[in-house]
């Protein structure tokens, strides 16, 4: 398994950016689940720092970093310990499989200006509605791991010890190939009409019986 920790208060930088693709590397090279924590080393209150000389570009770069994540060859399990904001809440909605703490919150980050307008407020709408997160997008309200679980943000919440157990149960032994085609089937159903969408489906399905033939046959 390889493990990734992401702090709520820390800025966006380079470093950051780094360990994010180191451990999509890992996961790629041992087709292992990927495991990021979600911490809170801050306050509830604290936003996260703006890090000195950070511009477009490297948003862009974060940005490619979590696409990569999000379509990674490998499961990924997101473990929200507490504070969930910022860099942290932008990653948890890149994971397949997300489990919190029973104490925990999330929130959009906000600046002076309003909320961080970044692709975590694409992310939110697309997978749970534009009506459902509107409060939670434009005005940073901050939501307890019950509500986030009611929206989907979350798959559980409560012991992390044992929905640790229980997720790594349903994540072992799957196939980081098989299943990122299922993921990008999911991700792209949003944007593509139907007409489109039937292609790339029934090479999925093609794939999916000439495997199963293959391993009858085997």
């Amino acid at each position: 398994m390889v493990e990734l920790e992401i702090d709520a208060p820390e800025p966006l930088s380079a470093e950051v950016i780094a360990r994010v693709a180191a451990a999509c590397d890992r996961a790629e090279d041992g087709e292992a689940i990927l495991r990021v924590h979600l911490r809170d080393r801050g306050t509830f209150a604290e936003e996260p720092a703006e890090e000195p000389g950070v511009g477009v570009h490297t948003v862009n770069q974060w940005e490619r970093a979590l696409r990569r994540l999000e379509r990674l060859p490998a499961p990924t399990l997101a473990v929200v310990h507490g504070y969930c904001a910022g860099l942290a809440l932008e990653v948890l909605l890149a994971t397949d499989y997300r489990i919190a703490a029973a104490d925990a919150r999330l929130r959009v980050p906000v600046r002076h200006d309003g909320t961080w307008p970044g692709m975590a407020l694409y992310r939110l709408a697309s997978q749970i509605g534009v009506a459902q997160v509107r409060r939670l997008a434009l005005f940073g309200v901050e939501i307890d791991a019950r509500r986030a679980t009611e929206l989907g943000l979350v798959d559980e919440a409560g012991r992390l010890a044992e929905l640790t157990r229980t997720a790594l149960a349903v994540l072992d032994g799957v196939s980081g190939k098989e299943l990122a085609i299922r993921r990008r089937l999911l991700l792209d159903a949003t944007t593509t009409s139907y007409e489109d969408a039937l292609g790339a489906h029934l090479a999925a399905c093609d794939r999916a019986a000439r495997r199963a033939w293959e391993g009858v046959s085997a």
